[in-house]
């Protein structure tokens, strides 16, 4: 099978540097390398001039238009193999990366195959291991852990945007949803597709031994990961909420909408998890709850437009996950 290795970049070309250079490494060679790249990224751009390949079969494609989303479907457009993984600019794969994505892709009933990105902050690596990972629970809630799942390869829900690839054959056709709302990171546009491949009846597989280096920088639009913004928290929100109203079947949904709303998570607060923060976090946790609660309105009005516009199909009641 033909590797493509699609990479999104903005203004990173240190990060970019390193990704390219553990490429260079594959004990499997890659037969393409996608770099998508801003028109407005001069620093990218002038890397990428004095880089030299080192047999790498790098080509770049050009996008105008902000965000992962935009930057993934331009380079859908240019993928020649059998198979294309997609990693962030601030990831290295390890070198037995792609042989071991290949080993999953025999199976004609995978899809798509992630794995674990090992996170470094400063100098430590965020080594704690759950066994739970990438699943969507019957009442819409979402686990990721891809950072820290450990164990066998096993099928999961969801794969995470550093670390995933995909049968080309699978998503002919299947585009990142555009209507993920961000400037940069766009953040759950890897759920939205996905659980579109889940519908269509594909496996994915997670497996903890398929990994990257994932060392978190910085970025450059409203989405400072760990810094609350309430546009960021807003967008967050308001695109799993389509998301998950759009996969889910009429009983879970309604389910979903009552725990989105008097529950909720640690990060996307609810009622009750605004009641338990509320007394650390003080207005912090009031001004999280109101940027929840807009994106579950916002998400929910975007649901109901393409519910007119008869844009989806409804899934089976009793579907499963």
């Amino acid at each position: 099978m033909r590797n493509t290795v699609l990479i999104p970049t903005y203004r990173r070309p240190l990060d970019l540097s390193r990704c390219l250079s553990a490429l260079q490494t594959q004990t499997k060679p890659v037969d393409q390398v996608i770099v998508v790249v801003r028109d407005t990224d001069t620093a990218t751009w002038n890397f990428l001039a004095e880089f030299a390949p080192n047999n790498l079969p790098l080509q770049t494609v050009t996008v105008t238009q902000p965000g992962v989303v935009a930057a993934l479907n331009a380079g859908l457009v240019a993928v020649t193999g059998d198979i294309v993984s997609i990693t962030d600019d601030d990831a290295a794969p390890h070198p037995d990366w792609l042989a071991r994505i290949n080993a999953h892709f025999i199976d004609s009933l995978v899809a798509g195959v992630g794995g674990r990105d090992w996170v470094h902050q400063g100098n430590k690596i965020l080594d704690e291991s759950r066994l739970v990972v990438g699943k969507l629970q019957w009442f819409g809630r979402v686990i990721g852990n891809h950072h820290l799942g450990v164990g066998e390869a096993r099928q999961v829900d969801v794969l995470k945007g550093v670390n995933m690839s995909f049968r080309t054959q699978a998503i002919a056709g299947l585009r990142f949803d555009e209507r993920m709302r961000g400037t940069g990171a766009q953040v759950h546009f890897e759920m939205a597709f996905t659980l579109a491949l889940k519908r269509a009846g594909w496996q994915l597989i997670y497996d903890p031994k398929i990994a990257v280096d994932h060392y978190p920088a910085q970025r450059f639009d409203e989405d400072q990961r760990h810094n609350f913004n309430q546009i960021a928290l807003t967008n967050l929100v308001h695109n799993e909420t389509l998301i998950l109203l759009e996969h889910l079947p009429t009983i879970r949904r309604m389910i979903f909408g009552f725990w989105a709303i008097f529950i909720g998570t640690r990060d996307c607060f609810g009622l009750i998890q605004w009641l338990r923060f509320l007394p650390s976090q003080g207005q912090l946790a009031t001004r999280k709850l109101l940027a929840s609660l807009q994106g579950r309105w916002q998400g929910y009005k975007q649901f109901k437009i393409q519910e007119q516009l008869g844009n989806f199909e409804y899934p089976n009641n009793d579907a499963t996950t």
